[in-house]
C-alpha cells in the first residue's frame, strides 16, 4: 500500500475562502454604486456609509 498523501500547504485552506470573501466585501464597500445593491436602498445606504467610514470619496 502507498502512504497517504499529505496536503502540501495545510494552512492554505482558510485563505482560499477568506480572500474571495474579503475581495467581494471590499468591492461592495469601495466600488459598488448600485450595480449589485440595486435591489433595495438598505444595502446601498449601508455600503455608502461604509465608504464614509473608511474615508473613501464617493460624491
Amino acid at each position: 500500500m502507498s502512504a497517504p498523501s499529505v496536503i502540501p500547504f495545510p494552512r492554505l485552506g482558510p485563505w482560499l475562502l477568506a480572500v474571495p470573501v474579503l475581495l467581494l466585501v471590499a468591492y461592495l464597500v469601495l466600488m459598488d454604486n448600485g450595480a449589485i445593491s440595486q435591489t433595495g436602498t438598505y444595502l446601498h445606504e449601508l455600503m455608502h456609509d461604509g465608504r464614509h467610514l473608511l474615508g473613501v470619496p464617493c460624491h
